[in-house]
């Protein structure tokens, strides 16, 4: 059968001509819808600089409801609904971003960041830590790590906060020394705790081949020894803490002078201890070296007063009305020491220099803000 090229002529103008009106109508519908959305995306931007987030989130709900395949507006929503408290209508927002097949991987990292912080600030620890381990690997890894590392910390994961200040340590080439040699100390406490005596020496030891700067693992060390009934070592380990952080040792002189008594080495301590408070005087150190002379009282005296004139305060008042004295009468003596010690007690106390926080007992972390070596070794009396 022979073809009819008439026909192709005039198909041919005919297929374009409704090719054309086609795309003439899907073109006009896309810029309608193009407008809608951007109006009411800009409405709820307005009403938010304008403080009025009840309306803009209603604004963002139109936008998305006109373009669900917007992700800006997506995350926009969520971040409006975690800022308000809405954890979650938050999470679910970024669930569902995350549940689309179409979404571009950078953008599905941003809604497991945007959810991990959700779980965060809804104080769902658990949730927040599978969150923040799907991030490992991605751009916002660092971030993740470091998230991880706060809620191993709040959680007393010692462990799996060691491997990640580890690798954050490796990673940034330095900065975590500290609290590497602080999650040692605590990991050979809890061994301690288990009887796994093995295991707390090898956990100190790392601790101070992580940080040799750093006074607990020192100090620990040093406790070890004398339990051990090695005074002598223990003593020396003690001394090193006056070469890496000398004001740090005050912490520990009553301890020294104890340890020194029961290994015969009295004369030796006297001297470290006396060294010591000139280099920094402190309450605790004349109060060790009492345990040293506990039979001379005219010294004992002595220091205690030129404590007193040279940095006053309470306690070495109350300890010097605590000794005996022939001119005062015992009534007397009596109501000014109950008065003194009473005025004292307040500020024997050490105070986070990061959130003020303060505690009778000294810290190495903060109880209220978590922070590692925060609190200075003096008492407030002595700051």
């Amino acid at each position: 059968m022979d073809f009819d090229f008439q026909w192709l002529l005039i198909g041919l103008p005919v297929a374009f001509g409704l090719g054309w009106l086609a795309s003439r109508f899907d073109l006009r519908q896309w810029r309608r819808d193009s407008r809608d959305a951007p109006r009411a995306y800009f409405k709820g931007l307005n009403l938010l600089l304008n403080e009025q987030q009840d309306k803009a989130i209603d604004a963002f709900i139109e936008a998305v409801q006109s373009d669900p395949d917007t992700t800006e507006l997506h995350f926009a929503l969520g971040n409006l609904f975690r800022r308000r408290g809405e954890f979650e209508r938050a999470v679910r927002v970024h669930q569902h971003l995350l549940g689309r097949s179409d979404l571009k991987t950078e953008e599905r990292d941003r809604a497991q960041r945007a959810l991990a912080l959700d779980y965060m600030k809804a104080g769902l620890f658990d949730r927040a830590e599978a969150a923040w381990a799907a991030l490992q690997g991605t751009p916002f890894d660092d971030e993740a790590q470091r998230a991880l590392l706060s809620l191993y910390e709040r959680s007393r994961d010692w462990t799996n906060a060691l491997t990640v200040a580890q690798r954050l340590e490796k990673a940034h080439g330095g900065g975590y020394a500290s609290r590497i040699a602080h999650y040692g100390c605590e990991l050979a406490l809890e061994a301690d705790t288990a009887g796994r005596t093995a295991d707390g020496d090898r956990l100190i030891g790392q601790a101070l081949a992580a940080a040799p700067e750093s006074p607990r693992p020192v100090v620990l060390a040093g406790q070890r020894l004398e339990r051990a009934g090695r005074r002598a070592e223990a003593l020396a380990q003690w001394e090193r803490l006056r070469e890496v952080q000398p004001a740090a040792f005050v912490l520990l002189a009553e301890d020294y002078a104890r340890c020194a008594l029961a290994g015969g080495l009295a004369g030796h301590a006297r001297e470290v201890l006396l060294q010591q408070y000139e280099r920094t005087p402190a309450m605790d150190l004349v109060r060790a070296l009492a345990l040293l002379d506990p039979e001379d009282e005219a010294a004992a005296v002595q220091r205690l007063s030129r404590h007193l004139r040279e940095r006053p305060n309470l306690s070495a008042a109350a300890a010097l009305l605590a000794r005996p004295s022939s001119t005062w009468p015992a009534s007397t003596q009596e109501a000014l020491q109950a008065s003194v010690a009473q005025a004292a007690r307040p500020d024997q106390r050490y105070r986070c220099a990061a959130c003020g926080f303060e505690a009778q007992q000294y810290f190495w972390q903060c109880p209220g803000c978590l922070t590692w070596d925060s609190y200075p070794a003096q008492r407030i009396e002595e700051q």
